[in-house]
């Protein structure tokens, strides 16, 4: 059982064990199932985590415009899974955003509470950002000094960034040299021009046109600097305009690896490991569409179950019916969790019954797989 939460409706878990009851009413005791709640590496990653079993870590940091908040990762021996947007996101600001004053100062927090209680791999989610800082803040926090022209050094915020003269690494925290840092990444956005950080995703945190502007400026200000200091130049790199381009500084000065947000999630729970072997497989999300085939749970599931010769079924609270023949191409058979669009808003208050339901009818159809 290895759905993705249904947004809005239930969690990854609450999902794989309503698909355990519903597939007990139909098959009674007749199997055996292997519970591992899925996530595609954006909100929900950290849930998914704790319900496999991660030990949960509380911490106090501040959000992306400073004010003090409490944040949770999740922790699996060495490894610190975080995700930016319990610190840095939109939807933990208490006051209106603030394009040109939001730092991923917090997040960096995140990261070094985690090196400071032993780990050496880092796992980061970077969706829902409230920032466009080039990750400016997350490195500050681990050490390193961003100074003007007179030496000063500045605080990490766009603001401030536009006096940048000099990056000084002195000081960066040499754990983060013996950590290995992923990021969960699922768009080829690069740092800077018409595709990149500022003029995609600034309007989706409140920049207007002359913000974009300003944000687009520091982010070159700061990408050349960088290029300097570092004789490294990633402003291109597929992903480095994802989450303000926090994704490019943590590259760039802590050499983080961008991956796909699935396959990250997968190699943690040992997904393709535990396929092998498995009669069925039972998946899904809250909406099945095209998207599914671009990176979600759905699709990853679909192409870790065909390399292991696996049946998949996935249940969707909708399902696009123009990617249901694509689906069943890659093995993939859909169960829709209502039919009549009047049931929806019961549907999504009352999901796991609904997802046990719609299970147990699809199982009664069918003999037990071995």
């Amino acid at each position: 059982m290895a759905p993705d939460k249904f947004k809005g409706s239930c969690t990854a878990r609450e999902a794989a064990d309503a698909i355990v009851l519903g597939l007990r009413e139909a098959w009674g005791d007749r199997f055996a199932a292997t519970v591992i709640p899925m996530a595609d590496g954006g909100d929900g990653t950290v849930a998914a985590f704790l319900e496999a079993g991660a030990t949960p870590q509380r911490v106090k940091t501040v959000d992306a415009l400073g004010a003090p908040i409490v944040a949770l990762y999740a922790r699996m021996g060495a490894t610190a899974v975080i995700e930016m947007a319990s610190a840095s996101g939109l939807a933990m600001l208490s006051a209106p955003p603030a394009p040109r004053l939001a730092s991923t100062f917090g997040t960096g927090l995140l990261i070094f509470d985690a090196l400071e209680r032993g780990a050496t791999h880092v796992v980061l989610a970077i969706g829902g950002s409230a920032t466009t800082d080039g990750g400016a803040g997350a490195l500050a926090a681990l050490g390193v000094r961003f100074r003007d022209a007179a030496g000063h050094v500045l605080l990490p915020s766009p603001a401030t960034l536009a006096s940048l003269a000099t990056i000084d690494l002195g000081s960066l925290d040499p754990r983060v040299a013996a950590t290995t840092i992923e990021i969960a990444c699922d768009v080829a956005n690069p740092l800077l021009g018409s595709t990149g950080a500022a003029a995609v995703y600034g309007p989706q945190k409140g920049a207007n046109p002359a913000d974009v502007a300003f944000l687009e400026a520091v982010l070159t200000r700061l990408a050349d600097i960088a290029a300097v200091t570092v004789r490294r130049d990633l402003r291109a790199f597929p992903g480095a305009g994802a989450a303000g381009g926090l994704g490019w500084g943590l590259a760039t000065f802590a050499r983080a690896q961008l991956i796909r947000g699935f396959d990250m999630v997968a190699k943690l729970t040992g997904l393709a490991e535990k396929l092998r072997g498995a009669a069925l497989c039972m998946t899904g999300e809250g909406r099945i569409d095209r998207q599914s085939l671009e990176g979600k749970v759905v699709g990853g599931v679909a192409g870790l179950a065909a390399q292991a010769d696996v049946e998949v079924v996935a249940v969707g609270g909708s399902v696009d019916s123009l990617v249901v023949p694509e689906l069943a191409a890659r093995g993939v058979t859909c169960i829709a969790l209502i039919d009549d669009p009047a049931e929806r808003e019961r549907a999504m208050r009352e999901a796991p019954a609904f997802i046990r339901a719609a299970t147990a009818r699809w199982a009664r159809l069918r003999p037990v797989p071995v």
